[in-house]
């Protein structure tokens, strides 16, 4: 049995478009931005340890919302007003110093693929595939996956210029949330420059550590098999803290199935998934290194040239 359905919707009221459970991320998002705008007024009265502590936090901060909230908003958008969901992308857009939009797009290629490997034109469909700088049908390896990504990716105006190919009005709406990223951001420059420029390789580290992530949902999952595209992690904290992102597997094999139902959809499905040989991390995907299970999946020795 594979279940096709789209997430059923519930009686919200006026404000949230699935469920009122929708209040929590879009909260947090409101929440992400308002600690990184109080970290830099509080920056000149703050000690270094207390400024390295907040920068650390800024990174995982990122890592953490581009895996639970803005992801999840990005398929189940949270409320009913398109004017709600369009300042919420700005909020999470400004966060992120991130386009929701673009990132949205990015995403999306990802469904396309679902970590794909190369073709016969040696390309992979998915832009961010662990095995697009693999080699012999293995993934790359883990390091240089996490290090580098973030430099191969295409830069904003190009993923602009690809958007406005079908859609010319969502590549309007991504330029305008670069342009805002681009003010606030120059605006903190010109106000304390110091405190950008310090905080400039914590936002690389944040990426990274989405990639880290990214990297473990995916190492050992079968792309070709429904039911096994991404490696799902069943950790109670780790799903509590991530918005049930551990349940990747299952989010592959229905995007728009809403967040909290993902564990009523491992139930109905988890004899299918066992057939299909799906993969589960006892670790936490950032944790995916330690899982014993995980270390014995080969990898290409090298990374493959761009």
């Amino acid at each position: 049995m594979i279940i096709t359905s789209p997430p059923p919707r519930t009686r919200t009221g006026l404000i949230f478009r699935y469920t009122a459970w929708d209040a929590v991320p879009a909260l947090l998002a409101y929440i992400h931005l308002a600690l990184i705008l109080a970290f830099f007024f509080a920056w000149p009265a703050m000690s270094w340890p207390e400024r390295w502590l907040g920068a650390a936090l800024y990174a995982l901060a990122i890592g953490w919302n581009l895996d639970s909230v803005s992801h999840n908003f990005i398929h189940n958008p949270f409320f009913r007003s398109k004017t709600l969901n369009r300042i919420t992308e700005f909020v999470l857009t400004l966060a992120l110093g991130t386009p929701q939009t673009m990132y949205r797009f990015v995403h999306m290629r990802h469904h396309a693929g679902n970590s794909d490997r190369p073709g016969a034109n040696g390309q992979t469909i998915d832009p961010i595939s662990i095995y697009q700088h693999g080699a012999g049908g293995k993934a790359e390896p883990m390091l240089s996956y996490v290090l580098l990504q973030f430099w191969r990716d295409d830069g904003p105006f190009t993923v602009a210029r690809q958007i406005r190919a079908k859609r010319p009005d969502e590549a309007r709406r991504a330029l305008q949330e670069f342009w805002a990223m681009i003010a606030l951001y120059g605006a903190m420059a010109i106000v304390n420059w110091r405190f950008v420029v310090f905080l400039a390789p914590f936002y690389y580290l944040g990426q990274s550590f989405s990639m880290l992530i990214a990297y473990y949902e995916h190492l050992g999952a079968d792309p070709d098999e429904p039911m096994a595209m991404g490696v799902s992690a069943y950790g109670p904290i780790y799903n509590f803290l991530f918005l049930n992102n551990g349940y990747h597997a299952e989010h592959h094999y229905q995007p728009k199935r809403h967040w909290t139902q993902m564990k009523a959809l491992r139930d109905a499905t988890h004899e299918q998934q066992a057939r299909a040989g799906l993969r589960v991390l006892e670790a936490p995907h950032m944790f995916g290194f330690l899982d014993p299970a995980a270390r014995k999946i080969a990898t290409a020795k090298r990374t493959a040239p761009s």
